[in-house]
């Protein structure tokens, strides 16, 4: 199984940047895919960015040019890089993990708010 920690939400001014963190532990090594998903208030859960096992990545078109995801395989983490954070940002983003046999795994979920 795989467990996953997220850390690094809060508030932050329109404009302003955040970095999101996930540490992944267990079978580190079943991992197909990792990333992050959003969903604000009244809306579904959509996709944010996902980073693959070979190491391309993939993001939605609303936050291309302004968020970044990342590895550091020594720390068996994902970053989530965030910048030029708009009101629409507003949500709780989740870490996902896809592993195995395409089993899937969330994180519990941390609240990013921008607003001034």
């Amino acid at each position: 199984q795989v467990q996953l920690v997220e850390s690094g939400g809060g508030l932050v001014q329109p404009g302003g940047s955040l970095r999101l963190s996930c540490a992944a532990s267990g079978s580190i090594f079943s991992i197909n895919a990792m990333g992050w998903y959003r969903q604000a208030p009244g809306k579904q859960r959509e996709l944010v960015a996902l980073i693959i096992r070979g190491g391309s990545t993939n993001a939605a078109d609303s936050v291309k040019g302004r968020f970044t995801i990342s590895r550091d395989n020594a720390k068996n983490t994902v970053y989530l890089q965030m910048s030029s954070l708009k009101p629409e940002d507003t949500a709780v983003y989740y870490c996902y993990a896809n592993y195995w046999q395409n089993l899937e795994v969330w994180g519990q979920g941390t609240l990013v708010t921008v607003s001034s």
